[in-house]
């Protein structure tokens, strides 16, 4: 892929996502100890194979922890026909942002691993 993948701040990420509008493409470790509400997971090796549970959004946003696995996982997605952007600072910046962050296990404190 030529040029720039698109991004944005997580600050600049609306308040209200569409369902399914952001992919966390980080490890299943990774996700347990914390994510974004309403995120949609698929690890990131598991994504070319898993295409067909990514939802059809106008806008999809794609997470990691810091933003270097979703910058690949966009450009991916972009030439395979997607519109998506890379969330820059990913779960570290959303979390440090004041984005919620959500726990599977109701126990536990979230937090980005």
């Amino acid at each position: 892929m030529h040029g720039q993948v698109p991004a944005v701040q997580p600050e600049e990420i609306p308040a209200e996502l569409s369902e399914g509008a952001l992919l966390d493409v980080r490890e299943n470790d990774e996700w347990l100890a914390g994510h974004a509400p309403g995120a949609v997971h698929i690890p990131m090796n598991e994504v070319p194979e898993r295409l067909d549970e990514i939802p059809e959004v106008d806008q999809l946003y794609v997470i990691c922890r810091s933003g270097g696995r979703s910058s690949k996982v966009t450009a991916y997605l972009n030439a395979a026909g997607w519109d998506a952007v890379n969330v820059e600072r990913g779960m570290n910046g959303w979390s440090a942002a004041g984005r919620p962050v959500v726990a599977d296990d109701p126990d536990a404190d979230p937090y980005v691993l």
